[in-house]
């Protein structure tokens, strides 16, 4: 018997980890079982990136200093506030789909792309906390398409509608912290 080869990707563990949650018997919403299970696992890795980003933000609030202290407190407290509402959307939509979703550390620690920041042991200036908000919320876009994509395929209206509208909504706070920067 040959010997298993390690996987040398990257995500392995990743897909591994969204792959594990178990699906809810006997759901028949007219979406493929294959097609459902595609979905909530890239819907898995949107959510983590969301709420990766949404840590992010609430960090970037409590320590941001500086001339622009008071525009970013606000302006950051104002998106944290709406990604808030929006993960218990996500969240839902997998549950919907009949899948676990995940909803520790651990698990969005190993289904992100985006990195986290250390808050206490080190605070960015503001200027670096926007570009990373840029990024972060440029990352969350990616996966966001990726999904839609997915999603598209399965004929899964509803999770198009969540991540269409989450689409939007990141473009333009991207696009709001970006201007920042000009």
């Amino acid at each position: 018997m040959a010997k298993a080869k390690k996987s040398t990707k990257p995500d392995a563990g990743k897909k591994k980890l969204a792959a594990a949650a178990p699906s809810a018997p006997g759901v028949d919403i007219g979406i493929k079982d294959s097609d459902r299970k595609k979905v909530a696992d890239g819907l898995s890795h949107f959510l983590a990136d969301a709420y990766t980003l949404y840590l992010k933000t609430h960090n970037f609030h409590w320590n941001v200093t500086g001339p622009m202290f008071n525009s970013l407190h606000a302006m950051f407290m104002d998106q944290y506030t709406e990604q808030w509402t929006a993960l218990d959307e996500i969240a839902e939509r997998i549950r919907a789909l009949g899948f676990n979703a995940p909803g520790s550390y651990r698990e969005f620690a190993a289904l992100t792309s985006i990195s986290e920041e250390p808050g206490l042991t080190h605070s960015s200036d503001w200027k670096d906390m926007v570009q990373q908000l840029v990024a972060g919320n440029e990352a969350v876009c990616r996966t966001a398409r990726k999904v839609l994509e997915q999603a598209d395929d399965a004929d899964d209206a509803p999770s198009e509608d969540l991540l269409t509208q989450r689409l939007q909504i990141h473009e333009k706070y991207a696009w709001m912290l970006r201007s920042l920067l000009q």
